[in-house]
């Protein structure tokens, strides 16, 4: 452990690559969003739509988990899941929701903060159906964050699920869908030498963003 300790306290690295100007980024985040993620997808990243989000339970403890933005538009981002899981419990309790980019190839980070609501039902069932059979099999199968008692017990509801929907198409679990994440904020991060890094936030206010530089 000692050995792990001084490697973490020695490990230095400076970031040098680009800057980020509140007097030239654009009025509306999701364009700088999407010029900034369309770079991540040219730089070959690998899953540039993978998000981490932070939800809190009804304990107050908070959570983390990478999950995949699966759509985008003005109205917020989307990401699917099951209904009964942890993070979906919590957001029943508490809809406050945290996600964050990072695309360390290119030394930068998006936070968005807002909140989350579920997408329509007919929004779920289209991306549900466009999912691989096979992931479709694995939602009916898993009781997601629930205890298993084994490997084999989750491989058997695999098989039973996959025997059941033989030969027909799989439906969509009614405890399956997506939420939107309806962003307050947008701060977008860019790393710079000596750790003076350019951090740009946009807050909403009514129906417009306000653009702040903040200290790194």
């Amino acid at each position: 452990m000692e050995d792990l300790r001084n490697y973490i306290n020695s490990v230095r690295r400076d970031f040098s690559s680009k800057s980020l100007d509140e007097k030239h980024v654009p009025e509306n985040p999701y364009k700088l969003f999407e010029k900034w993620f369309e770079e991540a997808v040219s730089s070959q990243i690998l899953d540039p739509y993978a998000m981490v989000i932070a939800t809190v339970n009804k304990k107050h403890q908070p959570s983390t988990r990478v999950v995949y933005m699966r759509d985008i538009s003005e109205n917020g981002l989307v990401f699917y899941t099951n209904y009964h899981s942890d993070k979906a419990k919590d957001l029943d309790e508490n809809k406050n929701i945290s996600a964050l980019f990072f695309w360390i190839e290119l030394e930068r980070q998006i936070k968005i903060t807002g909140v989350a609501e579920k997408t329509s039902n007919e929004m779920s069932d289209a991306y549900f159906a466009s999912r691989p059979r096979e992931s479709q099999i694995g939602a009916w199968a898993s009781n997601q964050s629930s205890i298993l008692s084994s490997r084999s017990e989750l491989e058997e509801k695999v098989l039973y699920y996959t025997k059941l929907f033989e030969g027909q198409s799989v439906p969509r679990p009614e405890y399956w869908g997506g939420y939107l994440i309806k962003p307050h904020s947008f701060e977008f991060w860019q790393g710079r030498p000596n750790r003076l890094h350019d951090r740009i936030i946009y807050t909403r206010q009514s129906n417009n963003w306000i653009i702040s530089r903040l200290s790194p």
